[in-house]
């Protein structure tokens, strides 16, 4: 009797199963965008990008170089580039101590002529301070003198007749448009502190080196652009608080008056890898944090920005370390997380991101990765308006962040939208349904042209280069560095592999190319209705016109 009933019982749930749909997570979402009323300009977020050791590294670029692809770069930083040990020290002779004006600007006026030669101006990571200036000088993590000068005014020496040089060469007018830094993470033990490792020593150390650079600046050039990166993202040796007070209302130790210099305050900003966000602050907090406190001293007008980051490590190794050369892995999962950075950016105020590289070959050369494709598209919004943004409709895709910012430029009457799907997990497989209501007034009834740009991976290399390195046994042990970074020529070590990938080069380029689809829609009322379903990690850039 007892199974009978538990049979029938069973045979009930089946038949009800049988008739009833179960219902998926939810994957359709839906925004409005309205740009009735507008708010701030929006800059170019992608303006910036590094190079930590110039070498000659622009010696032979020009305009042209890799077939002008970074137009939208609009300064090149050159970090530390004033010196910190013998490969970047600007003297003819880096080691010989009893001499300290043997100046040699070369190397820098050359890489600098280079930067101009491409269209984007330099910034000057200065601060770095020549092992002939200190005594006993020690190297920290980066192979970098980590101690102050002896003698600050031989420093200020320097860093003026380097002043002096670039005035020679490119004229006062020019320098002036400039950018300029005092050290890189300013509060890093492993960039700069005092020969006691006292944090608070090191604090009015970095000050005075702080003071002793811009004043020599001030001196040669005039009121430059200058600033300071910090870390800020995590903790360093002593409170960024003590420099930004200093700055604002301290006893400047070179010139004894109230404050120094102060435009801009940048971070560095870095997620561990791949599925783990930092263990720190998140971008918006690392920046409005400093900005909470120059505020609090009374600095109002400065900007803000990320000067190096993205992310540290891959989820695998290469052979020597599981570091990203680009600090970007390939996969089309940059993507997604590049535009929703871009996304916190313009939701927060943060001036630009400074990245390490877009290409398969790093900064000039190679093939574009998919950030090259984001980067790019998000420097299209330079000029606009925010338009105001809100959800209509939230779906339930778990964990991920299904995302839409637009602005409306108001001199080439351009309405930009950027949607993404993102999730911080690299096998990330859900698609989402995304349907846009627009409202805008600055169209009148008939159609507008839409071109949109889809970054997937139909315009992503990396994917078919997976399926080479399997078909061709190309294993992890062949690279130097993460196997998952974009930047595949400086990592790939193995001669048998390289001679493959370059055999291969052709087609990763083809692979590569992003090809816009332009399409007409109606307006009706100032309203305007898209549609586009979004796969996995992938992006989606809307330029509508009239």
């Amino acid at each position: 009797m007892f199974r009978s009933l538990i049979s029938l019982i069973l045979a009930l749930c089946f038949a009800v199963l049988g008739t009833v749909r179960l219902v998926s997570v939810s994957d359709d979402y839906s925004f409005s965008v309205d740009t009735s009323s507008l708010g701030d300009v929006i800059g170019n977020k992608a303006s910036n990008m590094n190079v930590w050791e110039m070498g000659r590294s622009f010696y032979d670029v020009d305009e042209n170089t890799n077939n002008g692809a970074l137009g939208f770069v609009e300064y090149i930083q050159l970090m530390q580039c004033s010196g910190g040990n013998a490969q970047r020290d600007l003297f003819k002779d880096p080691y010989d101590m009893s001499v300290t004006d043997d100046y040699d600007f070369t190397r820098l006026i050359e890489n600098c002529r280079g930067i101009l030669r491409m269209g984007a101006k330099p910034t000057l990571k200065l601060g770095s301070v020549p092992m002939k200036f200190t005594a006993d000088y020690e190297f920290g993590g980066f192979e970098t003198n980590i101690y102050p000068p002896d003698d600050y005014d031989v420093y200020y020496d320097y860093i003026a007749a380097l002043a002096r040089s670039l005035v020679g060469a490119f004229g006062k007018d020019e320098l002036l448009l400039w950018h300029y830094g005092v050290m890189t993470e300013y509060e890093n033990d492993d960039w700069f502190m005092s020969k006691s490792g006292d944090p608070e020593q090191s604090a009015k150390d970095y000050c005075k080196l702080y003071d002793y650079t811009v004043a020599a600046l001030e001196d040669e050039i005039g009121e430059v652009y200058v600033g300071a990166h910090s870390m800020s993202v995590t903790e360093g040796l002593w409170d960024e608080e003590l420099f930004i007070k200093h700055c604002a209302e301290g006893v400047n130790y070179k010139t004894g008056e109230k404050g120094s210099r102060l435009c801009y305050l940048s971070a560095s900003f870095y997620d561990s890898k791949p599925g783990k966000f930092t263990s720190g602050k998140t971008l918006p907090q690392t920046i409005n944090d400093l900005r909470a406190c120059a505020e609090k001293y009374g600095l109002f007008s400065l900007d803000y920005g990320i000067d190096e980051g993205r992310i540290l490590s891959g989820t695998v190794s290469g052979a020597d370390k599981s570091d990203l050369p680009s600090r970007s892995v390939g996969y089309t999962w940059q993507a997604a997380y590049d535009a929703r950075m871009y996304a916190q950016m313009i939701d927060n105020d943060i001036d630009y991101f400074s990245a390490w590289s877009y290409h398969s070959g790093g900064m000039l050369s190679g093939n574009p990765t998919v950030s090259y494709h984001t980067a790019q598209n998000i420097s299209r919004f330079d000029g606009a308006k925010k338009a105001a943004v809100s959800r209509v409709k939230k779906g339930a895709i778990p964990g991920a962040e299904i995302n839409l910012c637009a602005a409306y430029n108001e001199n080439d009457e351009t309405l930009h939208i950027m949607a993404y799907n993102f999730k911080n997990k690299l096998n990330y497989k859900r698609s989402a349904d995304i349907k846009t209501h627009i409202y805008a007034p600055q169209f009148s009834d008939g159609t507008v042209s839409v071109t949109e740009y889809m970054i997937n991976d139909d315009c992503n290399f990396f994917d078919e280069w997976c399926e080479d390195r399997e078909k061709y046994g190309i294993d992890d042990s062949c690279f130097s560095w993460s196997p998952q970074d974009g930047c595949v020529s400086g990592n790939l070590k193995d001669p048998g592999s390289i001679e493959i990938y370059n055999e291969l080069y052709s087609k990763y380029s083809e692979c590569s190319v992003l090809t816009p689809v332009t399409y007409q829609v109606q307006v009706k009322d100032g309203k305007i209705e898209l549609d586009t379903t979004l796969d996995p990690s992938a992006v989606i850039f809307y330029e509508i016109r009239r």
